[in-house]
């Protein structure tokens, strides 16, 4: 029987972004930086896929936006638009009341309790968006996570003969293609990359086979907390594997709080509360019973796996 690779004592919150973490879009700060109607933008996003289509060519609806970005760029809208920018219009976001504090809070939690102490049991958060990585860098929230899963761009390809060629000093030029991609379905990916533990151990490949007494963070130790439509794969597959989930809303657009409660009567979320994560209100309440609970159930199941070592014959 191979060693394990973990003792399994992770409790992972994992969050969305926008209307999760902040109260609205993250692309925000770009718009407002050059003086863009963030409607008009978000207007001919919405045609892309059939201005494409007409054209004989598709593009999946899920990019339309970060391609429109890159758009922009080149049309020189958004002049000048480097990553390291990007990073510094993330500064500008202002997070959900309670956050970062909350993420704090929650290892504080979790040191308090002498059987979680003993067993080792951490909390860690994470970032899985199909937002921007760079603005998510720059934005107080960072330093508190313990990774991030969003789309990134680079400012130029490496291009054909790159290895034979001494490097040239072209960084800090805009923005040009889209390196990494996160989607409504790859969320699922990353949710799997933590189970595996990817982002600790990169040698690692996601679709590797692995036992589950292998992984890092169990299905089960995790707690997904989104507002909208594209989180039902991730939602649905912690559901079915003992996970725990929880819908969060916004006030404003009016239409977030009834997006969520559609995920509600349909079964797709555990649980439902206001973006508000100070001490008392709603979301901090089911998060922290969440988080307490799982780490009684990680108590417990080595409990019974020591229950389970057979003691040496006695003397007669």
């Amino acid at each position: 029987m191979p060693a394990p690779l973990y003792t399994q004592t992770v409790i992972a919150c994992v969050w969305d972004y926008d209307r999760t973490l902040i109260p609205d879009n993250m692309q925000n700060p770009i718009f407002d930086e050059y003086g863009v109607d963030p409607a008009v933008f978000w207007d001919e996003v919405e045609g892309l896929v059939d201005f494409h289509r007409a054209r004989g060519e598709i593009i999946a609806s899920d990019k339309a936006y970060l391609l429109h970005i890159l758009a922009y760029v080149e049309a020189g809208v958004f002049e000048g638009l480097t990553n390291d920018k990007l990073r510094k219009l993330g500064a500008a976001i202002n997070p959900c009341p309670g956050i970062p504090e909350f993420f704090e809070a929650t290892k504080q939690r979790a040191a308090a309790i002498p059987e979680f102490v003993r067993e080792g049991i951490k909390v860690e958060h994470y970032v899985v968006s199909t937002g921007l990585r760079p603005i998510i860098e720059g934005s107080p929230i960072a330093p508190h996570l313990d990774g991030i899963w969003a789309n990134s761009f680079i400012e130029s390809s490496a291009g054909p003969g790159y290895r034979d060629r001494l490097p040239v000093g072209d960084r800090g030029s805009a923005i040009k293609y889209l390196s990494y991609s996160i989607d409504n379905t790859s969320k699922s990916r990353a949710i799997f990359e933590i189970n595996k533990g990817v982002n600790v151990n990169p040698q690692t490949d996601v679709n590797a086979r692995m036992a589950e007494s292998q992984r890092r963070v169990p299905l089960r130790n995790m707690i997904y907390i989104a507002d909208g439509p594209s989180d039902v794969p991730v939602f649905s597959i912690l559901n079915t594997a003992g996970g725990k989930t929880l819908g969060v809303y916004v006030q404003e657009p009016r239409t977030n709080h009834r997006q969520v409660k559609q995920l509600q009567e349909q079964g797709r979320i555990q649980g439902m509360a206001e973006a508000d994560y100070r001490e008392g209100q709603g979301a901090y309440l089911w998060l922290m019973d969440s988080i307490e609970q799982i780490g009684y159930e990680i108590v417990e199941n080595r409990r019974q796996a020591f229950a389970a070592i057979p003691n040496p014959p006695g003397h007669v």
